[in-house]
């Protein structure tokens, strides 16, 4: 069993540094990919506040499958370019949306997101898959969520590259 002492009244890049550390405690020694989003997915959902969807879809041939998240069902394919996520993934670009309905060809996998950050996760040059983080609310995410979710991803990537 893990605890970690994150505070959640933290300033954001408080808050980043102390999930980055917790993150690294929990995959520095585990091989399975999958294992260390399940466990990166989960630590988002718990310590993230006014989010309703957390995780992971990975690069399965030319198309984004669902990978380990938490929240409620969600889409389970994503065509490369389609949506926030399929963007994120075709461009190799954090996408940072202040307003999902806004956004040209958003996918609703749940009507009660309203904004998404999605970082890609690129390794070597090799796009492995994305992590998608939702809120209900609109302009959740600002540069400082993108900044800290780029240096998770940054740690993780190697990590679930298999």
């Amino acid at each position: 069993m893990h605890e970690f002492a994150i505070s959640e009244a933290a300033d954001k890049p408080s808050l980043y540094a102390d999930l980055h550390s917790a993150l690294d405690g929990l995959t520095a020694d585990e091989p399975d990919a999958i294992a260390n989003m399940a466990n990166a997915a989960a630590l988002l959902w718990e310590y993230l506040p006014d989010i309703n969807w957390a995780g992971f879809y990975r690069l399965i041939g030319d198309e984004l499958v669902l990978g380990p998240f938490q929240g409620k069902a969600a889409c389970i394919r994503i065509a490369m370019g389609a949506g926030v996520c399929g963007t994120a993934a075709a461009t190799h670009e954090t996408q940072l949306v202040d307003d999902v309905e806004a956004f040209p060809g958003h996918i609703p996998c749940d009507a009660a997101s309203a904004s998404e950050l999605v970082v890609p996760i690129v390794v070597e040059g090799r796009l492995i898959g994305v992590l998608d983080i939702d809120s209900p609310s609109k302009a959740r995410f600002d540069a400082d969520d993108a900044a800290g979710c780029e240096a998770l991803v940054a740690l993780i990537g190697p990590r679930v590259a298999g």
